[in-house]
C-alpha cells in the first residue's frame, strides 16, 4: 500500500496522517473516487476526476486541484506493475470545529493505492429494507458518508450475497452499495435513470456508450419488485467489478451470465483494451 498526502509519499501508509478535527473524519464531509489500475496505469482517470469535481461542487467543497491530484496519482503508482490495483482519491473539507459547521482551514487531499484481486465473474445480491433518497442533498454524489452502505452490505452478506440493492423512496430500483444495476427484459437492456438517485457510475456510463450500438439499451425507472419479477438476466457494474453477472437475486436464480450479459462483458473487455483513458 502507498499513500500520498501533503505533497509527498508517507513513510508509513497506515500510520496517523489526518487530523482528528478533520471534517471528513468527524462527520464524513468529503468526496472520493476509486479508480482501477491495470498494469500500474489508471483506467478512465479523466472521467473519474471530472466526477470528483462534480461531487466536490455538489457538496460545497473547494474544487480539487486536478494537477495536484495527478501528481499524487503518479507518485503512488511510480514503479508499480500490479495486474490490478485500486486508487483511492479522497478530498475532505479539512480541519473544522467539532460539529456540522465547516472551518476555514485548507482542504485535505489524500491519494492511496493498493493491489487488488479480480472480482468474481458472478455474484448474488440481496434487496435491503432501506431506501435511497433521490431527493437528498447528496443524491448522486460520491461522498465519504458511507454508513448506509456499510449497514446494507453487512445485511446482504448475512444472507449469503455479495452486494446489496436499494430501491429509492418511490419504490423504484436504484443501485447497489458500490455498483450500478443493469437488467434485461424481453431482449432489452435497462438501467435506472440518474434522476432516480443512483450514482453516475463511470462503468455504467461506458457500458451505455459502448453497448448501445449492439444491444437495445434504455434508461428507465421501474418498481424494484417488478424488475425482480420480470428480469430475464441482470448484472452489476462498477470500477472493480467491471461487468459482473447476478446469479441469484433474493430467492430468485438467474442465468449467470445470460446472453446479453455475456455480450456486454465481451464488449467491455474489447473496448477497455483499446484505451486506458476512454
Amino acid at each position: 500500500m502507498r499513500v500520498w498526502m501533503g505533497g509527498r509519499l508517507l513513510e508509513d501508509p497506515t500510520g496517523p496522517a489526518v487530523a482528528v478535527t478533520d471534517h471528513g473524519f468527524t462527520v464524513g464531509d468529503g468526496v472520493f473516487e476509486a479508480v482501477k489500475t491495470l498494469g500500474g496505469a489508471p483506467f478512465a482517470l479523466t472521467r473519474h476526476l471530472d466526477r470528483l469535481v462534480r461531487s466536490a461542487e455538489g457538496l460545497g467543497l473547494p474544487t480539487p486541484d486536478l494537477d495536484e491530484v495527478r501528481r499524487g496519482v503518479a507518485a503512488v503508482l511510480d514503479g508499480t506493475d500490479d495486474a490490478r490495483g485500486r486508487l483511492r482519491i479522497t478530498c475532505t473539507a479539512g480541519p473544522a470545529p467539532m460539529g456540522s459547521g465547516r472551518g476555514d482551514g485548507p482542504a485535505t487531499l489524500v491519494v492511496g493505492y493498493s493491489a487488488i484481486e479480480s472480482a468474481p465473474t458472478t455474484t448474488a445480491v440481496a434487496t435491503v429494507p432501506w431506501t435511497r433518497n433521490e431527493n437528498a442533498a447528496t443524491a448522486g454524489l460520491k461522498t465519504t458518508s458511507y454508513a448506509d452502505n456499510v449497514i446494507a452490505l453487512a445485511y446482504a452478506k448475512e444472507r449469503g450475497a455479495g452486494e446489496a440493492v436499494f430501491a429509492n423512496t418511490a419504490g423504484n430500483l436504484c443501485e447497489g452499495t458500490g455498483s450500478n444495476v443493469f437488467y434485461v427484459v424481453d431482449g432489452e437492456l435497462r438501467t435506472p435513470t440518474l434522476a432516480g438517485g443512483c450514482l453516475a457510475g463511470i462503468t455504467r456510463e461506458l457500458v451505455l456508450e459502448w453497448c448501445a450500438d449492439v444491444v437495445p439499451v434504455r434508461e428507465v425507472d421501474e418498481p424494484l419488485r417488478s424488475v425482480l419479477a420480470a428480469a430475464d438476466e441482470a448484472f452489476l457494474v462498477s470500477t472493480t467489478r467491471d461487468v459482473q453477472a447476478i446469479e441469484r437475486w433474493d430467492e430468485r436464480d438467474l442465468p449467470a451470465p445470460g446472453p446479453i450479459t455475456r455480450r456486454c462483458a465481451e464488449i467491455w473487455a474489447a473496448r477497455e483494451a483499446e484505451s486506458m483513458d476512454p
